[in-house]
């Protein structure tokens, strides 16, 4: 009976760029948060007792590579081999995210089809084995086989469980353009080569790593402090107050400055504090932005006031560690 396995998105809270490495990627600091809206993937697979292994993949949506492109083919194709099975393996990918929109729609495909592909057979790899697979496929696809908050280094593919977040609502808003990553990192390189050439170990990605773990791994994290008044009871509060940011904003709302516009209206009015974002973003390289809400009403605020602006969106929440893995495998239609 096929597996179905819900494939879910992440945003950055806060995302730090380094320099250039030798192997053209550069090096980041960055806190990934899984959120509950998925694309819904279903994976069935047969063992064969001879001949090759074949990849079969079908999908909703004519934008998505069906060959040795797609994501999920890299990963069946490593897995297959790094588990020594033949098989035989149907995927099919129903898009619900958008695609390119730095939600890592595509990424958590491949983590999905891993888990997938894995339950169909009876047949697991080890966590190191996935991890290493996984950062061969794409630098985000790691984060996918830990779910929560993620703390991710190097080019984001180093990945560290980190203590969650409490579940938050969430708007994302789905801007009618794209836009390319390479370039951003090009036009990143060109506005601060200088920066880079005198202080190539970026002090930006030392100071977001320890703002990271100072939020979130100090004793306020579990809540022992949160009747104290000096101490905020909500981690995500505390983080906020570090002064997060995207660095690809620098560069990518000078391209299309409609972007930095969007993250005004999901921030709301300092005149109106209760309908405030209590953090608003970029999502990697973007198109895509969102903001986070502490209340449902907050969150309600923030559609009308995208409806109002023609700007498409939607709504969902921060999706914390063992949500992830507890509602991932034998998705119905939601």
């Amino acid at each position: 009976m096929p597996t179905r396995i819900r494939s879910f998105s992440k945003i950055n809270l806060g995302l730090a760029i380094g320099p250039s490495r030798p192997d053209g990627f550069h090096a980041l600091t960055t806190l990934y948060q899984t959120l509950a809206a998925n694309d819904l993937l279903t994976v069935e697979a047969h063992p064969l007792r001879s001949g090759k292994s074949s990849i079969i993949l079908a999908t909703n949506d004519d934008r998505v590579p069906t060959d040795g492109r797609n994501t999920v083919w890299k990963m069946l194709d490593r897995w297959l081999a790094a588990a020594q099975v033949t098989a035989e393996v149907h995927v099919h990918i129903e898009k619900r995210l958008p695609v390119q929109g730095g939600l890592g729609a595509g990424s958590a495909n491949a983590a999905a089809a891993l888990i997938g592909v894995e339950h169909e057979l009876n047949r697991q790899l080890s966590g190191a084995e996935r991890l290493k697979i996984a950062a061969q496929v794409g630098s985000d696809v790691p984060l996918f086989l830990i779910g929560g908050a993620v703390l991710g280094l190097g080019r984001g593919q180093e990945v560290y469980p980190m203590p969650d977040l409490p579940e938050t609502h969430c708007i994302v808003a789905l801007p009618g353009v794209g836009v390319s990553t390479p370039q951003a990192f090009r036009d990143w390189d060109a506005i601060h080569a200088e920066r880079l050439t005198e202080n190539p170990r970026s002090d930006r990605l030392e100071e977001l790593s320890r703002a990271l773990s100072a939020c979130l791994c100090e004793p306020h994290s579990s809540g022992v402090f949160s009747e104290r008044e000096d101490r905020p009871g909500n981690p995500l509060l505390a983080l906020v107050r570090t002064g997060i940011e995207n660095d690809f904003e620098d560069v990518v709302f000078r391209q299309h400055p409609s972007l930095g516009d969007i993250k005004r209206i999901l921030t709301g009015s300092p005149g109106n504090p209760e309908q405030a974002a209590l953090y608003a973003a970029l999502s990697g390289s973007g198109s895509a932005l969102f903001g986070l809400y502490q209340t449902e009403e907050a969150a309600k605020a923030a559609e009308e006031r995208l409806w109002s602006n023609d700007v498409a969106f939607l709504r969902t929440k921060t999706l914390p560690r063992a949500a992830y893995w507890k509602t991932m495998v034998g998705a119905a239609g939601h």
